[in-house]
């Protein structure tokens, strides 16, 4: 267990705190009295010694949100109100951002959307919030504060709603999603008996909820190193609809590589489920899509062997398709690394003839013309790239 004192130096020596930057906008912001002070994820990141993706900071303030935004546009600093109807201004002095909001609590939610009152108390502040260990501030002198005692739970991965869980989702049913989501990437994939309760009795509720947000959530859950036994869990409480077979191939796929990919991920369950769906339940993008559609099907294609059409249509998609195959097909790894050599040797040049050729022979285009390059080209990885231009049109003419 981490000592108090080594809890106090992380936050002292935080890179990101202590930044001339950060600094400054706390002093503007009335940092030195505690008026305003970081919080969320990046304070409980930085006491469990957990790198960030990203730096953006979150600071809590007891000024109003036009207050913040008359002092800081006086200071010089670009100020935008990206969530002004909650309290929040976002402001930013050169690299670094800061998401500043109004301390507030709810005082009515309809499980969407919240109509929140401001004030100057800390702890309501907290309270509003959704998991303890998130509820954990630091001010400008690296000083913790902890206002619910959230710092154990924090320390130990217990991902547990702040009160009564029911009500936490009531006030926001992404929560829902959220608990899920901390509990894989924070919590070790142990799951809170009281909270998983609450999850479950509202899973028939969820329906209400922006499938970009969902889909917003689903992507970082995708993204973990470990989520397969958080997704079943999800499916046993009806949060998620998912084939049981996808889920043991996530195990599957979680067991054989290092670090696993969002994009193989989708793949393995599109393999089940189609990719169309997917895109409709989680607001995929068009190059999520097409990433997961190559990687399957350059899976497909490496599954049955046809390791020079994999590699000559989907060189980019190979690595993770060869983790995907392997899954797929249940093989040793002593198979998957003969496949990886098979791979490894081969030298994929380009296709050496194209429509200008066939026309240049006497053929027409049209229809006829590209049936007969594609022939020639299947022909041509199939001789292992071995034919050379002047054996194709060869075959073109005969």
């Amino acid at each position: 267990m981490i000592k108090p004192r080594d809890i106090e130096s992380r936050l002292k020596r935080a890179e990101w705190l202590m930044r001339p930057e950060t600094q400054r906008i706390l002093a503007l912001l009335d940092g030195s009295s505690h008026r305003t002070r970081a919080v969320g994820g990046i304070v409980r990141d930085t006491l469990l010694d957990r790198p960030r993706a990203a730096a953006d900071i979150d600071l809590a303030t007891e000024l109003r949100p036009e207050e913040v935004s008359e002092r800081a546009r006086r200071a010089g600093l670009s100020v935008y109100p990206t969530g002004i109807e909650h309290g929040t201004v976002t402001l930013k002095l050169d690299s670094v951002t800061a998401e500043v909001t109004t301390l507030r609590e709810d005082v009515e939610t309809d499980g969407r959307h919240a109509v929140v009152r401001f004030g100057t108390d800390w702890r309501q502040d907290a309270l509003r919030r959704d998991f303890t260990m998130n509820a954990l501030y630091a001010g400008m002198n690296g000083v913790l504060f902890d206002p619910l005692h959230g710092l154990d739970d924090c320390l130990s991965g217990r991902v547990r709603f702040i009160g009564k869980p029911a009500e936490r989702i009531a006030e926001d049913r992404l929560r829902v999603y959220r608990f899920f989501r901390f509990s894989a990437s924070h919590g070790n994939e142990q799951l809170d008996r009281e909270g998983l309760a609450a999850c479950t009795v509202a899973a028939g509720t969820l329906g209400r909820l922006a499938a970009e947000r969902v889909g917003a959530e689903m992507r970082r859950m995708l993204g973990l190193d470990r989520v397969a036994k958080t997704l079943r869990a999800m499916r046993d409480a009806a949060v998620l609809d998912l084939p049981e077979v996808a889920i043991d191939h996530l195990h599957s796929y979680e067991r054989r590589v290092r670090k696993p990919q969002l994009t193989a991920r989708l793949a393995i369950v599109s393999a089940e489920t189609g990719i169309e769906p997917l895109r409709a339940m989680w607001r995929l993008s068009n190059d999520e899509v097409k990433s997961a559609e190559s990687v399957l099907a350059a899976a497909g294609l490496i599954g049955d062997f046809a390791l020079n059409e994999a590699a000559y249509r989907y060189p980019g998609a190979l690595t993770d398709g060869i983790d995907v195959a392997a899954t797929l097909s249940n093989w040793s790894e002593a198979g998957k690394l003969a496949v990886v050599e098979q791979l490894q040797r081969l030298d994929v040049p380009r296709f050496p003839i194209g429509g200008n050729d066939l026309v240049g022979i006497g053929m027409s285009p049209g229809k006829a013309l590209g049936a007969e390059l594609q022939r020639l080209e299947r022909a041509w990885i199939e001789s292992g790239f071995a034919l050379d231009r002047t054996a194709l049109l060869e075959m073109a003419r005969g």
